[in-house]
């Protein structure tokens, strides 16, 4: 006994060492996470409340004296009469043009975004010359930091009535194209414009996951007489598919969400291009600024509650799909 005892002190000893590290340990990490657990706090969770426009006419009421809130918005959203699912059916009467356009883009998006992202990581990932493969990757990826209001700036010189790209076309003889009043060049336009932004930005998860996989296995494959593009869809994609897969789950989530900036900016306020420029946000926002529009903020939350409805339905359908095919793959 008198032998053990010393024993369990020590062990406890060590327990309790490699418990205060471990926990100086974990606080660093939450330290790191906290930033981004107040952002989704303030901007995802505490406007939580708010979902109750989607089903009221809101009226604007000024507080009376003494009462708990005296906030105008906040006391006005709880005190204003229900409305049931009437305020959805302002959505219905654009419906067809609405998601044909924000599913429509999204789609064309994610596919082309999805094989550019993965080329632009593995062009990357092959250089030797790593300073090299970095200044590349960087110039790739600052778009991502550039505003879509200097982006929009940029396009109206290059496309406007006198614009670069026209006064190329009328000096080589032809006639000058008014970009801002034809409809069938804008689908093209936003999606140059966000490859152009997002491309660097995307690829960077898969960068990170090439530079894990084990060399090895390409060093065989070469001994093998594997050439570059048998590597890539035999030992590179297969081990990427994981990541592809989750990484396109959570962009189905955000199918019926549009880029907003990017519509709502580039298109320079035209009302010709509004059938092909107009996706939900764009439309909410629009609803929003229509201070005589009885209701606006009914409306507005009407589509935004449709958005995040439809989102997380969407996310529980493809997750279901990938865990019955590829259980391993699946996000839950």
């Amino acid at each position: 006994m008198s032998q053990a005892t010393p024993t369990k002190i020590k062990d406890s000893g060590r327990r309790l060492s490699s418990g205060s590290g471990s926990a100086k340990r974990q606080c660093a990490y939450l330290l790191m996470v906290l930033p981004g657990v107040l952002f989704l706090l303030a901007f995802n969770y505490l406007p939580m409340p708010g979902v109750i426009l989607a089903f009221k006419f809101y009226q604007m009421q000024v507080p009376p004296e003494g009462a708990l809130i005296q906030n105008t918005f906040l006391y006005s959203m709880f005190h204003s009469q229900w409305n049931g699912l009437n305020n959805f059916t302002y959505l219905l009467k654009d419906a067809p043009m609405l998601i044909r356009n924000t599913v429509g883009y999204n789609l064309l998006f994610m596919v082309v975004g999805l094989v550019l992202q993965v080329g632009l990581a593995v062009i990357v990932n092959e250089m030797r010359n790593r300073k090299t493969a970095k200044v590349y990757h960087t110039i790739m990826f600052m778009p991502y930091f550039v505003s879509w209001i200097v982006v929009m700036y940029a396009l109206y010189a290059m496309i406007a009535a006198n614009g670069f790209f026209n006064q190329l076309i009328t000096a080589s003889g032809g006639t000058a194209v008014k970009f801002y009043n034809q409809k069938q060049y804008w689908p093209w336009i936003f999606l140059v414009a966000n490859i152009w932004k997002y491309t660097g930005q995307g690829s960077i998860i898969y960068l990170a996951t090439l530079t894990g996989f084990d060399e090895q296995l390409y060093e065989a494959g070469a001994i093998d007489g594997a050439s570059k593009w048998q590597q890539f869809r035999y030992i590179t994609l297969p081990q990427l598919m994981p990541v592809i897969v989750m990484l396109q789950i959570l962009a189905v989530g955000r199918i019926f969400n549009g880029d907003f900036d990017m519509f709502y900016s580039l298109p320079n306020g035209s009302g010709t291009l509004r059938q092909v420029t107009t996706t939900i946000d764009t439309y909410v926002y629009d609803m929003l600024k229509k201070g005589n529009l009885r209701n606006s903020f009914g409306y507005a939350g009407a589509g935004a509650f449709f958005q995040a409805i439809v989102g997380f339905v969407l996310i529980l359908l493809t997750n279901g799909i990938v865990k019955r095919h590829q259980p391993e793959m699946a996000l839950f």
